[in-house]
């Protein structure tokens, strides 16, 4: 299949693989390096051979944890790869690179089908319209069933499936796939390579019946498909013959799959080394190019601007990743147009900063090959940036285009961290400030009242390999405290016509402000949401200037930084400026927002307030001899049922726990079933305290 490398950007595929932990995205990736010859050896999980997994932590622990982009050729064209964290404390990373993807491979257990965080990040990818095809995995597996994990595709996550491939054999008989769009199979006898050949007389009725059922599908989603289908003699429907060809079916799933109506399903076992080719074939066929993209959306001088995927056009490029190594500082972007090149001068539009390109490095993993220059469409890493940060808008300077950076989640998680040697202690400052740099989603603070250094991440593995880095690659002997979640406070019953008034007079101008509010909590935020704050003013007549109503608003914000009940962020109300008055000469801005943080304190005083603590919806795979201990456990732990399904000798359980009660919860969950227990969280908000 492989052929000689062009590079126009047509034939240039920006993709991801995309799954829940150990649904076998890296060996996924993996077998698409070796088949198209970007590697010479098939690596392996289980014995840390494999390329995207080269950091010593993930091959320790034996699941990815930061994103690793790969480059490789199939059938003309470039395939630029991110291999992403299927662990759900680092989704951070996969949003950061779903930000700067044209595509997706979503990979799913042909056992568990659609897992929780499986379904966490194919909502990233509907969030950043990538186009994705789905690949059910492990065939192989005991258990293991296409037509029950397409199920849960379409019941999980509302998506229309079009089934293209029916599997050849059960479980250990798995031996290839059958292509519905062509009509012919495809196996792999022992490790040799993929043999085509017709479909077999024994499997023909099915596959009929698939394709059929394939061809109304598209016919349901395409105007085009659905003319062919009527088209088509009724005679000839029931017969075995195609009602839409192949070649209309081939361009109905790529339109389907690009404008995101369908998604594509094939199977295989990667690790068998089966329905890989097909994979890559269908990546080239149906995932998009960067001209099947709409042209890159920024901002220039306060007006929104779009710029093509044209290397002639000014340069633009978005930072999504910022790595320290032994080198130096890489900085990893995608090129949205332009083109840049080696030694040249560029801004930074966010900061105003120039900075220069010493080198551009194509990559692999943790190898790198050094090129001239990147154009529009490439993802490279680059040398010689020394501040642009994760986010950040690389341009031209003479034409400033400023991007929307990915979304960085609040963390929810937080460790006392200390040297144990004071003479490091600024060694870990230094250390924790470039952690905080590569990985936005880890906040570093000092805490005011215990003077501790506070690291706030998004769970407790990802505070884990932060600690770990820091012993590991900066050398440092720390300690670590229990983790600490980040508690809020929110509104249950508000207060109307509070008056507050400040008045100051010491000698010359004074300050005044009189302001009248109304607090109440927030419409569809309730006492367990995290709803955020909504301000607005009801003062006619002119009382209040304009200027001095936005001075409380900013007051009022001034005032959600620490509430009544224990010093936390206040969210989830609403604030309303009812009533005020001014002074011709002492009124101020600052009297106002004055007013507005003082008045809304004494506000929240006066409410009846709850404390809300985040909660994890967590997901528990037991054998069903063990579910009764876990049921109580989960209920010691303060959690809240919300499922329990029975599946061929397991029972998954779903229950909503507080965060803090979540840590330590894997070594309990082992002893609880011999080890043979498995659970994964996801944050689910907040909850009042119980």
């Amino acid at each position: 299949m492989r052929t000689r490398l062009s590079n126009p950007l047509t034939s240039v595929r920006n993709l991801g693989i995309l799954a829940h932990v150990d649904a076998g995205k890296t060996t996924v990736t993996e077998r698409m390096l070796f088949l198209a010859g970007a590697t010479y050896k098939r690596g392996e999980v289980h014995d840390g051979t494999t390329v995207t997994d080269f950091d010593p932590q993930e091959r320790d622990r034996g699941i990815t944890i930061f994103a690793a982009a790969v480059s490789c050729a199939w059938d003309g064209h470039r395939i630029n790869l991110i291999d992403t964290p299927g662990h759900v404390d680092f989704t951070d990373e996969v949003e950061r690179s779903l930000r700067v993807l044209d595509g997706a491979i979503a990979v799913f257990d042909g056992v568990a089908g659609v897992e929780p965080q499986s379904e966490s990040v194919w909502r990233l990818a509907d969030r950043y319209g990538v186009p994705r095809i789905a690949f059910v995995n492990k065939l192989d597996r005991a258990g293991a069933d296409l037509d029950a994990a397409v199920e849960s595709i379409r019941r999980r996550l509302h998506k229309a499936p079009l089934v293209a491939q029916m599997p050849i054999g059960r479980e250990g008989g798995f031996t290839g796939v059958l292509d519905l769009v062509r009509m012919r199979s495809l196996v792999w006898p022992g490790d040799g390579g993929c043999q085509v050949g017709p479909v077999p007389d024994g499997l023909a009725a099915e596959a009929w019946r698939r394709r059929r059922a394939l061809e109304e599908a598209v016919a349901e989603l395409h105007a085009g498909a659905l003319e062919e289908f009527c088209a088509t003699p009724e005679s000839r429907q029931t017969a075995e013959m195609r009602a839409i060809s192949d070649a209309t079916l081939a361009a109905v799933l790529r339109d389907l799959t690009r404008s995101g109506e369908g998604v594509v399903v094939l199977c295989g076992s990667a690790y068998r080394n089966r329905g890989i080719e097909p994979l890559l074939d269908a990546v080239v066929a149906y995932l998009p190019s960067p001209l099947d993209v709409p042209p890159v959306r920024g901002e220039r001088d306060g007006a929104e601007q779009e710029r093509a995927a044209d290397p002639a056009a000014p340069l633009a490029a978005l930072v999504f990743k910022v790595s320290s190594t032994a080198t130096g500082r890489l900085t990893y972007l995608r090129v949205y147009s332009g083109t840049m090149r080696k030694g040249e001068a560029v801004l930074d539009a966010g900061t105003g900063r120039a900075e220069r390109i010493a080198r551009i490095l194509r990559v692999r993993a943790d190898r790198h090959t050094e090129v001239d220059r990147a154009v529009a469409g490439d993802i490279v890493a680059v040398v010689g940036p020394k501040a642009a940060r994760t986010g950040a808008t690389l341009c031209a300077p003479g034409a400033p285009l400023l991007l929307e950076p990915p979304n960085v989640a609040a963390p929810v998680v937080s460790v006392a961290v200390e040297a144990r040697r004071s003479t490091d202690a600024d060694r870990l400052a230094t250390a924790l400030a470039r952690l905080a740099e590569e990985d936005p989603s880890l906040v570093v603070r000092a805490d005011a009242e215990t003077g501790q250094t506070v690291l706030s991440g998004m769970g407790e593995l990802h505070l884990e390999v932060a600690a770990e880095k820091l012993r590991r690659d900066h050398g440092l002997d720390v300690g670590v405290g229990r983790p600490q979640v980040a508690h809020r406070e929110t509104v249950v019953r508000g207060v109307s016509g509070l008056l507050y008034r400040h008045v100051k007079q010491e000698g010359g101008a004074g300050q005044f402000a009189h302001v009248v509010l109304a607090v109440e909590p927030l419409d569809g935020a309730g006492a367990g949401g995290a709803g955020g704050f909504v301000f607005g003013s009801t003062v006619v007549g002119g009382r209040v200037p304009r200027e001095y109503v936005r001075a409380v608003e900013a007051g009022c914000r001034d005032a959600l930084a620490g509430g009544p009940l224990g010093g936390h962020p206040v969210t989830g109300l609403r604030v309303t400026l009812t009533d005020g008055a001014t002074h011709s000469k002492d009124s101020s801005e600052l009297a106002f927002r004055t007013a507005g943080r003082l008045g809304l304190r004494e506000a929240l005083h006066a409410c009846e307030m709850v404390l809300l603590e985040p909660v994890a919806e967590v997901t528990v795979t037991v054998p069903d001899d063990a579910a009764g201990g876990v049921l109580g456990d989960l209920a010691a732990r303060r959690g809240r049922i919300s499922g329990s399904t029975a599946r061929g000798g397991t029972v998954v359980i779903t229950a909503i726990v507080p965060l803090a009660e979540v840590f330590g919860y894997a070594t309990r969950l082992r002893s609880r079933t011999q080890g043979r227990g498995t659970f994964t969280t996801r944050p689910a908000g907040y909850a009042p305290a119980r």
